[in-house]
């Protein structure tokens, strides 16, 4: 998707990378409201992958739920690595630990969510944008004109 943002230029977004532990879900359950939006997004035509350190163990049964893929990022450098690969250019990331750090760094959006789990300071003056919760996330690319009002300047 392509975006004309006030001030700065086109944006254009084709993946979405998305965090699990403290953005996808909280306390282990999926965030309510979160499933219809992937489909959604899908939808619109984004590329939806979930980088995990798993730490909880459940990923496969969330990627499965959310009908999306997941990759297995043991620390921040592999996040990296793993965005490397996907055109970080046309890539945005949502997460908030600091396993995220050098994620929103290397991509070209950086979202952090602010749920009950926390933002990791670094990881939080790293990114580009800040919400409440990872609906609010997706919601900006759902509709286009929440992220250009927060991007123009």
């Amino acid at each position: 998707m392509k975006y004309q943002i006030p001030g700065q230029g086109e944006l254009e977004i084709k993946t979405i990378i998305l965090d699990l532990n403290g953005t996808l879900s909280v306390g282990g359950k999926i965030v309510d409201g979160t499933q219809e939006r992937t489909k959604k997004l899908k939808e619109l035509g984004f590329k939806l992958v979930l980088f995990t350190g798993n730490t909880r163990g459940d990923a496969d049964e969330i990627a499965k739920e959310l009908d999306i893929e997941w990759m297995q990022a043991s620390g921040a450098e592999q996040k990296k690595e793993l965005a490397q690969n996907l055109d970080p250019e046309t890539c945005a990331s949502i997460g908030n630990g600091l396993i995220d750090l050098q994620l929103m760094q290397t991509v070209k959006l950086g979202i952090v969510t602010l749920q009950a789990e926390g933002v990791h300071t670094k990881t939080l003056l790293a990114c580009d944008l800040m919400v409440p919760t990872i609906n609010d996330a997706l919601d900006l690319f759902i509709d286009q004109d929440r992220l250009i009002a927060s991007l123009r300047s």
